[in-house]
């Protein structure tokens, strides 16, 4: 029986669907679909050209890498403002400033083409200093309320102007830029304690040792018009007996930037205000120490206009031309029988201050 032939050995099948997984051909394909690649020579080999690809994806991702550092060094790296030699001052005033923790980039900012044209302009000029503003703020109010109006988390203990009368009267109603009066020095923020007077011309204290003093001693947040009411006067006008209000109190007087030394204190006038003291109105109604030294005492008759009718009043002022404080002791203003002995005397004979005031003219 011959030899059946035998069959050749078949190979078995690939299941339907599974290919063989082959990773540079997937690079291939991918490559393929790169305008750059589809243009080189076909018989550049499959792991030349995967070099290529990688060598390019190093390179990018190093320029990337760079380009992402020279952008944040110089936006949020405060070493590249002083990279500069002019600004070596403003960068030292910065590191002893309450803003020292807070980059230069929050307060000053610059769009890119601002930033370029800076550079560009600090390239071709070689300034030798900072140039003047030209009437430009250099940091607007809008940044300055993202932090001292609203509440930024990384800075708790920004200072909120919310309930501040001073900010309500020179920022919102006034219109005045917070860089007027906190920055107008290099990063120095809390004013001086005369800066008011670079607006306020002309309002010079005449009161006697008042000259010198900063004017938030006297013009505080507390009052609702800025002046000075009678606690924030007797704090040195006031003596031991004097009933004004607890220096300690806040809620009685604001001492927060600005105190008069105690030299100016103990040498202040002091006055005698008893509790049952009439006409206890704000001192600013007789006194104003930015226009005189001492009140003028005609003006008491702006109030008291029917005085002169009333009583010995008319003789004494029209007729004998004495001013109202030769009776009537300043803060004290009543006229007591033990006074009115003492005063009355040094011109007739006494007569109680009931029978003056019914008209007896002696």
């Amino acid at each position: 029986m011959a030899e059946e032939e035998q069959e050749p050995e078949q190979q078995p099948k690939k299941p339907l669907g599974v290919a063989r997984f082959n990773p540079f051909r997937i690079i291939e394909r991918l490559l393929k679909k790169i305008p750059i690649f589809n243009k080189l020579e076909e018989g550049i080999p499959l792991k030349a050209k995967i070099l290529i690809a990688v060598l390019v994806l190093i390179s990018i991702t190093g320029a990337s890498y760079t380009a992402y550092n020279l952008y944040d060094f110089t936006q949020n790296n405060p070493r590249f403002c002083v990279s500069c030699h002019l600004m070596q001052e403003a960068f030292e005033t910065w590191q002893q400033s309450e803003h020292a923790n807070i980059n230069c980039h929050e307060c000053h900012k610059l769009t890119i083409p601002e930033a370029n044209m800076l550079l560009f302009k600090f390239v071709v000029n070689r300034p030798e200093e900072v140039p003047d503003r030209h009437g430009e703020v250099i940091v607007p109010w809008n940044n300055c309320i993202k932090c001292h109006w609203e509440q930024d988390e990384r800075y708790p203990r920004a200072t909120s102007i919310n309930k501040s009368r001073l900010h309500a009267k020179h920022y919102f109603m006034e219109q005045v830029e917070c860089s007027k009066c906190h920055g107008y020095k290099i990063h120095e923020f809390l004013p001086e304690e005369r800066f008011c007077v670079m607006c306020h011309e002309g309002k010079k204290v005449h009161g006697s040792g008042m000259e010198e003093l900063a004017c938030l001693n006297c013009h505080t947040d507390r009052q609702p018009d800025l002046r000075p009411d009678r606690a924030k006067c007797l704090f040195c006008h006031g003596s031991e007996d004097t009933d004004w209000c607890d220096a300690k109190d806040t809620s009685c007087l604001d001492l927060k930037y600005f105190s008069p030394e105690q030299k100016v204190i103990d040498a202040a006038i002091k006055i005698e205000l008893a509790k049952d003291s009439p006409m206890r109105f704000p001192c600013a109604t007789c006194h104003h120490p930015h226009e005189a030294d001492r009140p003028d005492w005609g003006n008491c008759l702006d109030c008291h206009r029917n005085v002169l009718v009333v009583g010995a009043h008319g003789v004494h002022i029209q007729e004998m031309g004495l001013d109202c404080k030769q009776c009537h002791k300043p803060h004290k203003w009543t006229v007591t029988k033990e006074q009115a002995k003492e005063t009355c005397t040094t011109c007739h004979e006494y007569r109680s201050p009931m029978e003056y005031l019914r008209g007896r003219k002696n």
